[in-house]
């Protein structure tokens, strides 16, 4: 009996509402969101006092003003009677190319370092871990000054500049080649090879399915380069096949016509390519190590040499698992690349702050800034994401 009293008693004792969990959740919760909304409320009030009073018209209608700056390397049309907008535009099309190429070359070479690292050849396998330990060890930007330095200093004035075949123009102003001139039908050649790359895609599906089900391959990657070197030349042929090319020239202290990389976009290239590349070397290397030892010894037993043992076993398994940590990656690949204003490239950060200089829309500008990032490492990460998803193991 004294149990059950002691049980019922238990039982209608009500905890006071300041001890209950969720009560007190939700007071710590209301308390946060209510400082941060005050802390926010200040900051911006004090910011829009502080504009008004240096008579600083804040928003984004300088956009549509003249720019009235140079950029070195632009994609697309520009002259200083451009917008801001489009300056901006010009930047971060930059920033795209840098990291696109970047990301590409960073995979190939860190995806060599690391296979590298796993040889039994003793020099190629210490070759490669004294690169991955001096690169990855070194701040970027020192990388980024030495290799610019190097590149300046390395090459002669214009004057002098390396002549090959009358055609190809080395110096330390970049690199100068012919590029065909401006004709409409390039347009549609990219259109048509877009189209090769859609194509290519279908057939790589079609070929994957056929082969399941009759055991036969289909050399998909030949036919791919034949579609996209195939329609764009079709197109071009049936345009007129236009011949025009527009020509470097040295007149007076520099070359004009033609196209150049600079050496500016070299040096960034370069310095994010071999810094990156022994992360992704690192990732690589450990995400082979990860796999069960059986697998190699049972492709070594099936009469398979190394290389077709990591190219077709071991890789294909450890992709799973360097799929996550390759992100991080990509994604620092592009933000690193803002470090280019440190070497003078015109990316989105070079245009912005002097965009930022001649406007003094300082807030404005950094939000595009971070905005723009924000889209670009989004974008990266969602493909990703969804290529992971694609080669996951699937429990059956």
């Amino acid at each position: 009996m004294a149990v059950e009293a002691l049980g019922s008693t238990s039982r209608t004792t009500k905890v006071a509402f300041w001890n209950d969990p969720t009560v007190r959740g939700w007071v710590f919760q209301i308390v946060i969101v209510g400082l941060v909304g005050g802390l926010a409320y200040y900051l911006v009030s004090n910011t829009v006092e502080n504009l008004a009073r240096q008579k600083i018209a804040s928003g984004f209608h300088y956009l549509g003003r003249e720019a009235g700056f140079e950029i070195g390397d632009s994609m697309i049309a520009y002259s200083p009677a451009s917008t801001y907008a489009r300056a901006m535009f010009v930047g971060l099309l930059n920033t795209i190319k840098v990291a696109g190429i970047g990301i590409v070359l960073a995979t190939i070479l860190g995806t060599l370092l690391g296979v590298g690292r796993l040889s039994p050849n003793w020099l190629l396998s210490k070759i490669c871990e004294y690169y991955v330990e001096t690169f990855r060890n070194v701040p970027l930007l020192l990388w980024l000054f030495l290799i610019y330095k190097m590149i300046s200093e390395a090459f002669p004035g214009p004057r002098q500049a390396i002549n090959v075949l009358n055609s190809f123009f080395l110096s330390n102003r970049g690199l100068y080649f012919p590029v065909p001139l401006a004709h409409p039908i390039h347009e549609w050649m990219g259109v048509g090879l877009i189209v090769a790359i859609v194509a290519t895609w279908f057939m790589a599906r079609w070929a994957k399915k056929r082969q399941e089900a009759t055991g036969q391959p289909f050399h998909t990657i030949y036919a791919g380069l034949a579609l996209m070197i195939g329609i764009p030349a079709l197109v071009w042929i049936a345009g007129g096949a236009p011949t025009g090319t527009s020509w470097p020239e040295l007149k007076g202290f520099n070359f004009v016509g033609g196209t150049v990389i600079q050496p500016e976009f070299t040096a960034l290239l370069v310095g994010l390519v071999l810094y990156t590349s022994a992360f992704v070397a690192e990732i690589v290397r450990s995400g082979i190590l990860a796999l069960n030892k059986g697998q190699s010894e049972a492709a070594a037993a099936l009469g398979l040499s190394r290389g077709q043992t990591m190219r077709l076993v071991l890789l294909p398994q450890a992709m799973r698992l360097i799929i996550p940590p390759m992100t991080s990656q990509y994604l620092n690949i592009t933000k690193n690349s803002s470090l280019a204003i440190a070497i003078g490239y015109p990316d989105l950060v070079a245009s912005v702050n002097v965009t930022i200089n001649q406007t003094g829309q300082a807030i404005e500008n950094v939000l595009i800034i971070m905005a723009a990032y924000l889209t670009v490492s989004l974008s990266i990460s969602a493909f990703m994401n969804f290529y992971n998803k694609r080669i996951a193991l699937m429990e059956r």
